[in-house]
């Protein structure tokens, strides 16, 4: 066992296990939790070297019952933002992710882990520091938690930790997500079944389908993940995209690449409208207060620990996604 890679057959970590393939790791130990069984899909295609629950990997932690990694990717989490039990949520996301804390500093590996841009709440600032962070549910605070207790720790580190704040992530291996799944997703599948995409109308200030968020391709979280092995710079970094785009980029996309697929042309913003390809509904009365309409990462400290590699645009990102769902989704 080189590599550990928790939350394995999930969405990241099943995507953070293919490129270590891709790499030519295969000593890698996949732990998660497969009472869902079907999520054993995403790992179905990767090489690993052995499989644990991850509550006997817990406990094989705690023992000091396994040999040391070369590195520790902590991807694994309860990440529904409606789960509203907090005593669940702390003791999965927070004392969880502290025993592993603990057992890489004893042995001195690297731990990089999923932290999360929820911690900023309605933004309108997404820089890490403590004065942009408001939590707005127990998920995000439970981040916002195990990211506090990493600061109080940094100086006195004896390995490097990397938290990597997630913006708004999409790609390959996420339909066992459910409702939680992104909205390429959820958009490609509202296309194809009902022949068109459905976007909130105006608010916040925005013109309908404008609001905006930083929407990041599960490639680029990878890259990161990777870089941070290799040149591993503690701290909490956020990792988005770094610019904002509107749910109609997306939208748009989806739309315009199965119409591709089909040898339809593509279409404009407001001829998709006009056609019904795209449908603005009424912004939800239980969303006021508590949706993020704007959300965009500050790259800088990713940018100066050295993360210099461009970020995949929606256009571009997307277009990629639906392609490969045509051709993984049966």
């Amino acid at each position: 066992m080189k590599i550990v890679v928790t939350g394995a057959a999930g969405f990241i970590g099943a995507n953070n296990v293919r490129a270590l393939n891709d790499r030519g790791a295969t000593d890698v130990l996949a732990v998660d939790d497969l009472t869902d069984g079907d999520k054993f899909r995403n790992l179905a295609d990767c090489e690993i070297a052995d499989y644990l629950d991850k509550d006997a990997f817990l406990d094989h932690v705690r023992r000091r019952a396994l040999p040391k990694p070369d590195v520790v990717f902590h991807q694994g989490a309860c990440s529904d933002t409606m789960e509203r039990n907090g005593r669940f949520m702390i003791e999965n996301n927070v004392r969880y992710s502290l025993a592993l804390l603990d057992w890489c500093q004893e042995l001195r590996v690297p731990l990089i882990y999923a932290s999360s841009a929820s911690v900023y709440g309605l933004g309108p600032v997404y820089a890490e520091d403590r004065v942009n962070e408001r939590p707005l549910n127990v998920y995000a605070y439970s981040k916002f938690l195990f990211d506090q207790l990493l600061r109080r720790r940094l100086a006195a580190l004896t390995a490097p930790v990397v938290g990597l704040r997630y913006f708004n992530v999409y790609g390959p291996r996420e339909a066992h997500k459910g409702r939680m799944a992104s909205v390429a997703y959820h958009h490609f599948h509202q296309f194809r079944s009902e022949g068109r995409v459905k976007l909130f109308q105006g608010s916040h200030g925005y013109a309908d389908g404008e609001q905006r968020r930083d929407f990041i391709h599960v490639d680029d979280v990878i890259a990161v993940n990777l870089h941070f092995w290799g040149k591993p710079v503690s701290g909490i970094y956020n990792l988005g995209a770094g610019r904002a785009q509107p749910f109609n980029d997306m939208a748009l996309t989806v739309v315009n690449t199965l119409r591709a697929e089909r040898g339809e042309p593509a279409l404009p913003l407001q001829d998709a409208v006009a056609q019904g390809a795209i449908e603005y509904i009424a912004f939800p009365e239980a969303l006021r207060g508590k949706y993020q309409a704007f959300t965009e990462a500050d790259p800088t400290r990713l940018r100066a620990a050295g993360y210099i590699a461009p970020m995949q645009t929606v256009e571009q990102g997307v277009a990629s996604y639906v392609r490969w769902l045509l051709a993984n989704e049966k």
